[in-house]
């Protein structure tokens, strides 16, 4: 079921009427209709997937009470074989045809025909999402940092919660399972703030992704009919629409759950306002780039080791995180490349300089800190070619037709001017505190911009494409 459904739109004011009014005195009885209600939200796409995700939350279950009440020696034995089950399902459903292609055209190369079976089964929607939340749970009971839960009801709930089951926040037991297990009261502020963000997720995804999507697609689609300031322009625009796209979802996601009491994770901080690699992904999709941190870099050592085991480090977070987005070429390299621009930062001890808040004190940004925000957005652009195309052969055509009529006239500038200005204007003033989102003392302001928000989202009400991030 899409954030931006006619059918969500009719689900949701059901489910919260429920579980405030039918089921609000009993705790388990709320659990269970979110259990529900995920299961109804999730079966949407495909009832058949419901077995893997069933499958999956009851195998990490399990594990997590074989981790918690043996000895050290099978503790140890039994976490392995959980992670190992949670990358088996992946590796099916998500790598196992990228890696039989690939040992295909390796013996080809060597003159070994051979012909490997192939899955012909669509990729399972959110299965990256809720994998990654099962080991992190297994992890944490392995670390001592959270209990098994004895309820499988309030389990299944935490990896199956509807609002981040197929695109994220990546949540942490140990911060959502506490709230599933107390009771929960209805905040009228909580909720208020709740469709704050669901509004302004809501614009962010149909009027400024949506609608750049239906010029990104031809460009990235055919470059060779167009001149490579489009193109460029192009490229910036895809910036713009994955980050209206993905930080749209997580704005839903967490407005959706404010309206049932709970509290997710932020996923974003305004990444496009970063002075250099390092800080971008401390603002972007951060509950993934936390989970590899806390997960995989530094159990591996960390910094710990010196600078060459660091760089190590760095490498092998960036290519998995790359990997983790999809079986392709393209991913690899974009992690790659996103691992080329920090290294630099690691080895000067840079990597920790900007942890503030970009002009926190100022109404616009001194020429330096532009500078290295434009030059930091320069690079995330160029990686997001690689992420955008379908295949190295296209990234690398549209790449190498950039040059050509670089210096003519675009021909999608108006965007620029209708979506991208005004929308950076906006993230701006929201850079110091997001909570003034749709905010302000003049009441009559304040609902003007309400109802041009909902004008513009009328206005654009065929925009109603899947989020990008569903594929992952």
């Amino acid at each position: 079921m899409l954030f931006n459904s006619y059918a969500f739109f009719i689900f949701l004011p059901i489910v919260f009427f429920l579980y405030w009014f039918v089921v609000n005195k009993s705790l388990d009885l709320q659990n269970g209709l979110i259990l529900l209600a995920s299961y109804v939200f999730y079966s949407w796409w495909d009832w058949r997937f419901l077995s893997l995700l069933f499958l999956s939350t009851g195998i990490d279950y399990y594990f997590g009470f074989l981790v918690a009440t043996t000895d050290n020696k099978k503790k140890r034995w039994y976490l392995w074989l959980s992670i190992f089950n949670n990358l088996l399902v992946l590796g099916i459903f998500k790598y196992y045809n990228f890696f039989a292609l690939e040992f295909q055209q390796f013996f080809h190369a060597i003159g070994v025909t051979i012909n490997p079976i192939l899955i012909g089964i669509a990729l399972p929607v959110g299965i990256s999402f809720y994998t990654f939340h099962g080991m992190s749970y297994v992890l944490d009971i392995y670390k001592g940092k959270v209990q098994p839960e004895k309820s499988f009801i309030r389990y299944a709930t935490f990896v199956s919660f509807f609002p981040l089951l197929v695109a994220g926040p990546i949540e942490r037991a140990a911060h959502l399972l506490p709230q599933i297990n107390h009771k929960r009261a209805f905040n009228y502020t909580q909720a208020i703030e709740g469709l704050r963000l669901i509004l302004w997720g809501l614009v962010k995804k149909v009027v400024i992704a949506d609608s750049l999507a239906e010029v990104v697609s031809p460009l990235f689609s055919n470059p060779e009919a167009y001149p490579g300031s489009t193109l460029l322009v192009g490229a910036v625009l895809f910036s713009f629409q994955i980050y209206g796209d993905f930080s749209g979802y997580t704005d839903i996601a967490i407005g959706t759950a404010k309206l049932f009491g709970f509290e997710l994770l932020t996923n974003f901080r305004f990444p496009y306002f970063s002075r250099d690699i390092a800080e971008f992904w401390r603002r972007w999709h951060i509950s993934l780039s936390s989970w590899f941190r806390d997960y995989v870099y530094i159990p591996l050592g960390g910094s710990r080791g010196g600078k060459w085991l660091s760089i190590r480090n760095v490498l092998i977070i960036f290519l998995l995180s790359g990997f983790w987005h999809g079986a392709s070429w393209n991913f690899i390299i974009w992690g790659g490349l996103h691992a080329v621009a920090f290294i630099p930062l690691l080895l000067r001890d840079k990597n920790r300089t900007h942890v503030d808040v970009v002009a926190m004190h100022k109404v616009w940004p001194g020429a330096k800190e532009l500078i290295q925000m434009l030059f930091t957005f320069a690079l995330v652009t160029f990686a997001w070619i690689f992420f955008r195309s379908a295949s190295l052969p296209q990234t690398f055509n549209y790449i190498q037709h950039i040059p050509k009529g670089l210096f003519s006239k675009p021909t999608n500038l108006s965007f620029l001017f209708l979506y991208i200005i005004p929308f950076v204007l906006v993230e701006w003033h929201l850079r110091r505190d997001e909570r003034v989102l749709l905010l302000g003392k003049n009441n009559v302001l304040r609902y003007l911009i309400y109802i041009l928000l909902v004008f513009l989202l009328l206005y654009h009400s065929g925009n109603n494409a899947e989020f990008i991030y569903f594929q992952f």
